[in-house]
């Protein structure tokens, strides 16, 4: 049990938003927080400070709330554990009912998992598999824009794995849908939490094999090959889509 006195950074979640203070977690102490701590569960320890997760109380307003997105900026560890209380409150939310027998779940008491109150078995939250691969080809990288980026933001190609596919397969494949090449020398880069809502992005390098571009429209409004002194708005630092496209840059400047 927390005391009273003790700081400790609140991941306060509403409708997978986080409460945030001066843009960023709130590190508080119970009683500044204000609000009934009682149902906090610790998810972690940051800068040797605990990390709460607490579902918001009705009264607190929408306006209060953002998107993780937000704090992209912060440390990557404490990043990931906002994100980690966001897919506990996903799962809290999006897994009430048993999938073996129908029956009503509860957060279990000693695990972060919904307990059966019928058939007493667990369930765990649901992590969707990602993958995310930067393309280069000689002194060019390979940069798309999807339509959900309004800002004319360009990032790499990204997709959900699928049943019985390797991860290898999906980035070829991935690749070769939404823009019609195909990519050589695949090889694994690093992963990053995204709880948008519950996704793991595991991020590839590749380089271009054969192939002419030619985007698929209704998954891309653009796909461009862009050498470093021309590139468009990028996806923000604190991404993994960020840091493989400046490892890939890297790469073409040491070339």
């Amino acid at each position: 049990m927390l005391k009273k006195q003790e700081l400790a950074y609140w991941c306060v979640v509403k409708n997978r938003r986080l409460y945030l203070v001066n843009q960023t977690l709130p590190l508080m102490t119970p009683e500044q927080l204000g609000l009934n701590s009682e149902q906090a569960r610790k998810i972690g320890e940051f800068d040797g400070k605990p990390v709460l997760w607490l579902e918001a109380p009705d009264h607190m307003l929408e306006g209060e709330f953002f998107t993780q997105r937000d704090l992209l900026g912060l440390d990557g560890e404490l990043f990931n554990l906002a994100g980690k209380a966001t897919q506990f409150s996903h799962m809290l939310h999006s897994q009430a009912f048993c999938p073996s027998c129908g029956g009503a779940c509860e957060l279990a008491e000693h695990e972060f998992a919904m307990r059966c109150r019928n058939c007493q078995s667990n369930q765990y939250p649901r992590v969707s598999p990602c993958v995310i691969v930067a393309v280069k080809r000689q002194d060019k990288i390979l940069l798309a824009q999807h339509p959900r980026h309004k800002t004319g933001l360009y990032t790499v190609i990204a997709g959900f794995v699928e049943a019985g596919e390797t991860l290898e397969q999906c980035v070829a494949r991935e690749v070769e849908e939404e823009t019609g090449i195909q990519i050589s020398n695949i090889r694994y880069f690093g992963s990053q939490p995204w709880a948008f809502p519950s996704n793991l992005m595991m991020g590839f390098l590749a380089d271009y094999e054969s192939g002419e571009m030619n985007p698929d429209y209704e998954e891309l409004t653009d796909a461009i090959w862009a050498g470093r002194d021309e590139l468009p708005l990028l996806a923000p630092e604190g991404t993994i889509a960020r840091a493989l496209i400046e490892h890939t840059l890297s790469l073409i400047a040491e070339a």
